[in-house]
């Protein structure tokens, strides 16, 4: 398939939008960068669906700081490099927990009702944390809060223009700088310049079948940046969460590994209780470790459930007031009948790889977030980091924006970038079932080479159907996730070995050598793909 699909096109009826500073997504990292940026800058902030519509509104657990008396920056640090195994960024973790607390601090006086115990503020504990270190808020709601108070603001803010519906096509670069972005509304093109651009257009949750993520997250900012010659790393590092309601006929749904925090145990149909076989914190374990152990249980022909009745329905219905709704629309009761759970694909760890500025190495382009790979995941995400990544790190790109001196974007630079207007008979349904059915199946939790050039194969038998008749949003869509999956698949047959989230049957081992980074970049000539030592 040719990753440079949307070049040597040019729309038609464009018009051009100027702004200082430009960020696309609105989810922690977008609101908070946006936020901060717009203390000295004007913003447009541009999302495809709406603002409430993203992987942070959904968010359940908690951010993770040390603010409890007896934790530490040091003890995060620790437990964040361990649950990485060994390609954690030592520097950009520092400065994740250090900074955390603070950040932490700001969201409440922003607005954000952390649940509080006492005088202080209540905390949970989840897997791999040797802390109670969580702070949630409406039990179980913290991403909907925290998205919520940060949608206010940014809506109030008189230095943030937002416009929703808006779909990213494309960077706009002159010459080896990103200019802004063209983009689509569904009804008319645009080309909104900017001289900074900040990516926060999230993960790419889509490229599997069964998924905590919503519809949007197809990869796009990752893609986009791509296409403009950005280096994408650990793309072979995807996260799934141990424990997604796998109830027949009901959609994927998250419970919160706070539950388990709190005391619930996973058993099998035989009432045993089996993770302790992988890990010394059974249930707590990281979350690669739990995964793959459920996952275990389930191709032996056994079913798994989360069992909370040590918690007890009515503290359930407390502490997880949304899991604990979500549940009894089902005929389920959280802390007594027994919850079927799956794993389902989570978080994208890898992404556009940054400093810890959110630099990209092109000219005018950030990324910040779940798109971006600072390096503070490693090999696998340490539970509640995520939202604590894009206040820490979108604090951190903001502040270099106010530094910069503004970039004027000259008149008169090339838009010879886009997509044309055809009519197809593609389904870009089908197409997007078929890559989510394939990555499934040989790219997901259990992974061997026969399986990954298996499913090159099919994805390089379907590519042709949709690449070069894009025209709408959905059709774009799954073209960026064919991209992702391309360069998924290409990691993880390099990476010989087993670490984090990623399992090869045929490498089960971690191996030294492998502790480094596997990078993705285009060329003229095509991809370009490096191995860099840690």
């Amino acid at each position: 398939m040719h990753p440079r699909y949307l070049r040597n096109f040019l729309w038609r009826e464009l018009e051009v939008v100027r702004a200082d500073t430009l960020v696309i997504g609105s989810g922690v990292a977008g609101l908070y960068t946006a936020l901060k940026a717009a203390e000295g800058r004007d913003v447009l902030l541009l999302t495809k669906r709406t603002l409430g519509d993203s992987n942070t509104a959904v968010a359940q657990g908690g951010i993770a700081a040390a603010i409890g008396s007896y934790d530490s920056p040091l003890s995060h640090l620790e437990d964040t490099l361990e649950a990485g195994v060994q390609l954690c960024d030592r520097a950009a973790v520092e400065v994740l927990v250090r900074e955390g607390p603070d950040c932490v601090m700001d969201l409440a006086e922003l607005g954000v009702p952390f649940d509080r115990e006492g005088r202080g503020f209540a905390l949970g504990r989840e897997g791999a944390h040797s802390q109670r270190r969580i702070l949630h808020a409406g039990g179980d709601a913290t991403g909907g809060m925290v998205a919520g108070v940060l949608t206010k603001r940014a809506r109030a803010h008189p230095a943030i223009n937002i416009k929703e519906g808006i779909f990213t096509v494309d960077l706009l670069t002159d010459g080896n700088r990103v200019v802004g972005v063209l983009a689509y509304d569904g009804a008319k093109e645009y080309a909104f310049v900017a001289g900074k651009t900040v990516l926060a257009t999230g993960g790419a949750g889509q490229l599997y079948a069964s998924t905590t993520n919503p519809l949007g997250a197809t990869g796009d900012g990752a893609a986009m940046a791509y296409r403009a010659g950005a280096a994408l790393t650990d793309l072979e590092f995807i996260q799934f969460h141990p424990t997604v309601l796998a109830l027949p006929g009901a959609p994927p749904f998250l419970l919160s590994e706070a539950v388990r925090g709190d005391g619930a145990v996973l058993v099998n149909d035989a009432g045993e209780r089996f993770t302790q076989g992988y890990h010394p914190l059974g249930e707590l374990a990281p979350r690669d470790v739990v995964a793959r152990a459920i996952a275990d249980q389930l191709a032996g022909g056994r079913r798994v459930y989360l069992d909370a009745g040590m918690i007890g329905a009515r503290r359930c219905r407390t502490r997880f007031p949304t899991i604990s709704g979500t549940l009894a629309s089902f005929g389920l009761t959280l802390g007594k009948d027994l919850i079927p759970v799956a794993p389902a694909a989570h978080y994208t760890m890898g992404g556009v790889h940054t400093d810890v500025e959110g630099r990209t190495g092109i000219e005018g382009l950030y990324a910040v977030g779940e798109v971006a790979s600072v390096g503070i995941h490693g090999a696998n995400r340490l539970a509640s980091n995520s939202l604590l990544e894009g206040l820490v790190f979108g604090r951190r790109v903001a502040r270099i924006l106010l530094e910069d001196e503004p970039v004027q974007v000259r008149d008169g630079f090339s838009l010879d970038y886009i997509v044309p207007r055809r009519e197809s008979g593609a389904d870009p349904g089908e197409i997007r079932r078929r890559l989510q059915e394939v990555m499934t199946s040989q790219a997901g939790i259990l992974r061997s080479l026969g399986g990954l050039k298996q499913a090159r194969e099919t994805l390089d038998g379907i590519a042709p159907y949709l690449f070069g008749v894009l025209s709408e949003p959905e059709h774009l869509e799954t073209a960026n996730l064919l991209t992702l999956a391309d360069l998924v698949i290409a990691s993880a047959c390099r990476r010989e070995e087993s670490r984090g989230a990623h399992f090869r049957a045929d490498f089960p081992k971690a191996i030294p050598t492998w502790q480094g980074h596997i990078l993705h970049a285009m060329s003229s000539e095509g991809d370009r793909q490096f191995f860099l030592t840690a």
